[in-house]
């Protein structure tokens, strides 16, 4: 292991200078819940990464049997099955699963492969009201019951009880439906905390997928989502955010083996930004014209970063003044207490191993990373959440959106300048996954502080591998 410098008083102690998350609570202009100083650094060693984790067949189908059946995945959202019958066809690492709703309202999930000669069940999502092969015409009910078998004459040895479909454990929280393959272990709420209690404030269940999207990727599934797990590869991968993102000033936070969180702040500059001769309405005028906006005419922009920022007032608190107007209108609730850093920041949480939604009053992106075929490849999911006015009825979510390898992100024009972002991170990925093969020592080098996250993520994946 490298020296590390005696100015470093303990390991994983530095930090960027200047500015510090707790700063910018402090001068918020509201009231700040205790979520938000819920600061949980931990150091947990500096040792390289082998890079065999990315490219390994043998590592992935490690992957496949000690890892993926133990966990608790993300399959769905509530309002992808709204109705009874209604199913979502969700496969990740080699397994297919059946989600539907039944009569009582609850979700329960099967394994999607018809046991008879193994075709699968169904290929996409809808509504049934059985599910019958299409290949001999086996037949259950919903609840994965055995309802006929044709030419049943033919099967006397089988008996009906052994022919239910086989099952997985399920759990809901926040608007979101999980699976577990193999039964015991934590509960869910368990297994997620403390994101139940951290959302609370910001109810997820209260929201609807406005927007669905996902795109296959040319690197592996942990390539792709530990980019998105670190804020400071900004200053050279999208150097258009500086002016108005704190990326160096992030808050990183890991909590026990299954959780993280970063805390990004937007409405102020980088670190990496020369303050000289700017002033706080360069800051407003920068986010404006990185969304396409002239800056010439602010009363006839619709737009509710479009604000003047009055002299004494940082950029931060104008944009939250305005952004809390705009929420409070648009979703018909109450924002006036709302504080500056939930209606502007990147609250990024992850729960292993693949499921990341975010936090805060703005529409919420949530990811999910799944496997390819082979290492070197994934589909990542993006998905846009709103909050539904008081008392509205929750319309049912889109279906998702699916780009090919080939396609870029801003294909998908419902994802907005957000395509323009990913498009970005999509430039480095095949080449990280490439040069992870043909690295010659096979390491893979962590910031203490900053990838934090990726390294809980990486000794918490050892840990299933190792059991």
């Amino acid at each position: 292991m490298a020296e590390r410098d005696p100015a470093i008083d303990a390991a994983g102690a530095a930090r960027c200078p200047g500015m510090t998350w707790t700063d910018l609570l402090d001068n918020d202009s509201k009231p700040v819940p205790e979520i938000l100083r819920d600061e949980r650094y931990e150091y947990r060693g500096s040792e390289p990464l082998p890079a065999t984790v990315y490219t390994s067949a043998a590592f992935a189908e490690a992957e496949r049997t000690k890892m993926w059946p133990h966990v608790w995945q993300f399959a769905a959202r509530e309002e992808d099955l709204p109705e009874e019958g209604d199913h979502v066809v969700f496969d990740n690492a080699g397994r297919s699963w059946l989600l539907i709703r039944q009569a009582d309202g609850e979700v329960r999930a099967f394994h999607n492969v018809c046991l008879h000669r193994g075709r699968k069940l169904q290929l996409k999502d809808g509504w049934t009201s059985e599910l019958q092969c299409p290949f001999h015409g086996f037949t259950w009910n919903n609840d994965g019951s055995l309802k006929h078998i044709p030419c049943d004459w033919d099967f006397q040895h089988l008996k009906r009880q052994d022919m239910s479909l086989p099952e997985a454990e399920v759990g809901r929280w926040g608007g979101y439906v999980f699976l577990r393959e193999t039964p015991g272990g934590p509960s869910l709420e368990e297994y997620l905390a403390p994101v139940p209690e951290h959302f609370k404030r910001w109810k997820h269940e209260e929201c609807v997928t406005a927007v669905w999207v996902g795109k296959e990727v040319a690197a592996n599934w942990k390539v792709t989502m530990e980019a998105f797990m670190e804020a400071w590869h900004t200053i050279v991968t999208h150097p258009q955010l500086l002016p108005f993102t704190g990326d160096a000033n992030t808050s990183y936070n890991i909590a026990g083996d299954n959780v993280n969180w970063a805390l990004t702040p937007f409405g102020i500059m980088s670190p990496h930004v020369d303050p000289a001769d700017k002033k706080q309405q360069w800051i407003v005028d920068e986010f404006l014209k990185y969304n396409g906006r002239s800056t010439d005419n602010y009363e006839n922009m619709s737009d509710p970063f479009a604000v003047s920022v009055p002299e004494g007032i940082t950029a931060r608190k104008a944009l939250g003044d305005s952004m809390r107007a705009n929420f409070t209108e648009t979703f018909g609730r109450d924002h006036s207490d709302v504080t500056d850093a939930e209606v502007l920041d990147a609250f990024v949480y992850n729960v292993f191993p693949n499921f990341a939604p975010w936090g805060g009053f703005m529409p919420n992106i949530v990811y999910r990373w799944r496997p390819g075929k082979t290492p070197d490849t994934c589909l990542m999911e993006v998905r846009v959440l709103v909050r539904q006015p008081p008392g509205a009825a929750m319309p049912k979510g889109p279906e998702m959106k699916l780009l090919s390898i080939d396609q870029p992100w801003s294909d998908a024009a419902e994802l907005g300048v957000l395509g323009h972002v990913f498009d970005q991170d999509m430039e480095n990925l095949p080449f990280v996954q490439e040069g992870l093969h043909a690295s010659k020592n096979g390491l893979v080098q962590l910031g203490d502080y900053q990838e934090i996250r990726i390294r809980q993520f990486q000794q918490t994946l050892a840990k299933y591998l190792a059991a």
